[in-house]
């Protein structure tokens, strides 16, 4: 799970650190600790909300939807230092429970879960990370989560969430 403590981060320069998202706002260490990785990087979508969740709920909503784990790597860098351009992957499973920010609960069927995305990361003379521009599209990590009720009772009249 992810280190809540900067103080322990060792592959980021916690003193220069900014991240952002698609060419938002950048956000520095600690309010990324705060408010934690998922809540930052996802921001508000049609069904979650990073807003309303703390850093510790979101790591137990994720931890529920991917139960199995939901790992995370480079497909291919593209250049190297100081600014290392590469493709990313999270992955796994979805063999858990996702619930939506209205409440509404969703059953996984085990598929693997594939997200892709792209990451600027400036380095220091060290290979610590300074920056982080990461790009992919949020609503591309929730919908597919969103397609199973497990309450059917919870469906809206004319089959929209």
């Amino acid at each position: 799970h992810h280190i809540a403590d900067i103080h322990q981060w060792q592959t980021m320069d916690i003193s220069a650190f900014k991240a952002a998202v698609n060419g938002g706002c950048p956000c520095n260490a600690q309010l990324m600790s705060d408010v934690g990785p998922y809540n930052m990087l996802l921001g508000e979508t049609k069904d979650y909300s990073g807003g309303s969740q703390s850093f510790e709920q979101s790591n137990k909503t994720f931890s529920a939807t991917f139960p199995e784990g939901f790992a995370w790597e480079v497909l291919e860098v593209f250049s190297g230092p100081p600014n290392v351009l590469f493709k990313w992957r999270h992955f796994g499973p979805y063999s858990g429970t996702f619930t939506d920010k209205n409440g509404k609960q969703y059953k996984g069927n085990g598929e693997l879960f594939n997200l892709i995305g792209l990451c600027m990361a400036k380095v220091n003379e060290k290979l610590i990370i300074e920056t982080l521009d990461i790009y992919y599209n949020p609503e591309d990590m929730i919908k597919p989560l969103v397609s199973t009720l497990v309450d059917k009772s919870q469906s809206v009249l004319g089959g929209d969430r």
